[in-house]
């Protein structure tokens, strides 16, 4: 089996400082080994309709699930989750086992 991915795409609140909030997100998962990569976007192209509001993506991948399930219970994700969910409009999360259907180059 392949990877574990935790996706993530959210709207932040009006006002909100939103590069305080990937400051924060960057230092976590730098804090919490059972991180295997961190990856985000802010959405540049896709025209509002399709959008619906939603302007960033969050990937953090694991090596399995029960790295996941370590990082879901770490303190320092329960801490920052707190400042991260108040920070939140609207949101999307997706969980789940990775199937590879292209290599990278």
């Amino acid at each position: 089996m392949g990877d574990f991915k935790h996706l993530v795409i959210a709207k932040f609140k009006e006002g909100v400082v939103v590069e305080e909030i990937l400051n924060g997100m960057t230092k976590l998962v730098s804090e919490v080994d059972s991180v295997k990569s961190f990856e985000w976007g802010q959405d540049i192209e896709s025209q509002e309709m399709l959008r619906q509001g939603f302007t960033h993506a969050f990937l953090m991948t694991f090596h399995k699930k029960e790295d996941f399930t370590a990082f879901l219970g770490h303190p320092n994700h329960l801490e920052f989750s707190a400042t991260f969910s108040a920070a939140i409009e609207k949101i999307v999360l997706l969980d789940f086992p990775a199937v590879l259907a292209k290599a990278p180059a």
